[in-house]
């Protein structure tokens, strides 16, 4: 199996060909190599195409009910899958499970790369969950650290903002991050993002200052890149934010500074949100159904920090005007910066306060 669903190495990937007689050239000879080729050339159409012929001349070139024949279908079942043809790949997905149960056993380590393509490709449902699960349980029966890590972070990552995210989801990235702290080696990019999305987790559970440790740490790994991985960039922001509800503004402005300087950023992109408090909407006004709105301009410092706010215009009653004021000096940015350098400039704003949904 070759693709990006391939998780298990080359207990399957070389496949068929190590484990029959040598191929001459034929038809199916013909059809495996074009599919190779579109693997290579990252031609997902083709990939289908050539998968779906070897298959089936896979059928008749080897025997009956060859585990060969289960190996192609999981090609072809793999190329659905990354041309997103999810109900077909995952009606073969099953197939393969199926035979690979027969063949290898209910709990080999064969059955995780289908169980993986078939819980990605069915619609999300409590069967996704139950296939992950299962691919877990035979990887952490397989005692292989690495590979039980890297299936929990493909289900974390598959149900974490689902309603199927639960205790045991979060759990899988966090068991992730312990294997990868101790298997791999800190700037490892699979640690690293493991330590991000631990760190989005503690954010989310409001356990502010181990947030904070996680974070910083994805932000010290990425910094030796030259290049502005994601990862990077939403740490720097979540950072932000976690830093300015301690407080800490200071520590706040090293992470606004550094997101306004990260490549691949204009060297004269203007100022960019990073922390913005909304305004708390004023307890009379809306008892008695007050709505409104208030317009300031004001000047973002070389540092992110909001200075001189002025009403420009307003609408609706003085204490819009007051929490307008109040909140927008709590916000951050990320500078704007001109040749390189960060550098005061202008910006404006309008606030609404409305009581619709």
């Amino acid at each position: 199996m070759i693709g990006k669903t391939s998780y298990i190495s080359a207990v399957i990937l070389c496949g068929f060909l190590t484990l029959s007689p040598p191929i001459t050239a034929s038809p199916f000879s013909e059809a495996y190599s074009a599919y190779q080729a579109a693997i290579e050339q990252q031609d997902s159409a083709a990939a289908v195409k050539y998968a779906e012929q070897a298959y089936l001349l896979g059928k008749s070139y080897f025997e009956a009910n060859s585990i060969d024949v289960a190996h192609l279908e999981l090609n072809w079942a793999t190329a659905l899958q990354d041309n997103e043809q999810n109900a077909l790949a995952y009606d073969h997905f099953n197939s393969v499970i199926a035979t690979y149960r027969q063949r290898f056993g209910k709990d080999a380590i064969e059955l995780i790369d289908p169980l993986i393509g078939a819980a990605d490709t069915v619609e999300l449902s409590k069967e996704t969950k139950l296939l992950f699960g299962q691919a877990i349980d035979i990887a952490e029966d397989a005692n292989k650290p690495l590979l039980l890590a890297e299936v929990q972070m493909l289900a974390f990552n598959k149900l974490a903002s689902t309603a199927y995210y639960t205790r045991d989801v979060r759990d899988y990235a966090i068991d992730a991050l312990e294997i990868y702290q101790t298997e791999l080696p800190a700037d490892a990019m699979a640690r690293l993002k493991a330590t991000f999305y631990v760190g989005m987790v503690k954010a989310a559970e409001s356990k502010t200052s181990l947030a904070i440790e996680y974070l910083e740490e994805v932000v010290k790994q990425f910094a030796v890149l030259d290049y502005s991985h994601p990862y990077k960039l939403a740490a720097h922001a979540r950072l932000i934010e976690l830093y300015e509800k301690k407080g800490d503004s200071d520590s706040s402005t090293q992470h606004c500074i550094a997101i306004g300087s990260m490549k691949p950023w204009s060297e004269t992109q203007n100022q960019t949100p990073l922390f913005r408090l909304p305004p708390r909407y004023p307890i009379s006004y809306a008892r008695d159904g007050k709505e409104g709105w208030t317009q300031m301009s004001f000047t973002v410092d070389e540092q992110g920090f909001v200075k001189d706010p002025v009403v420009i215009a307003s609408e609706g009653g003085k204490l819009f005007t007051k929490e307008s004021l109040k909140a927008i000096k709590r916000w951050r940015y990320a500078p704007k910066f001109v040749d390189g350098q960060p550098v005061a400039a202008e910006a404006t704003v309008q606030l609404e306060y409305s009581l619709s949904p």
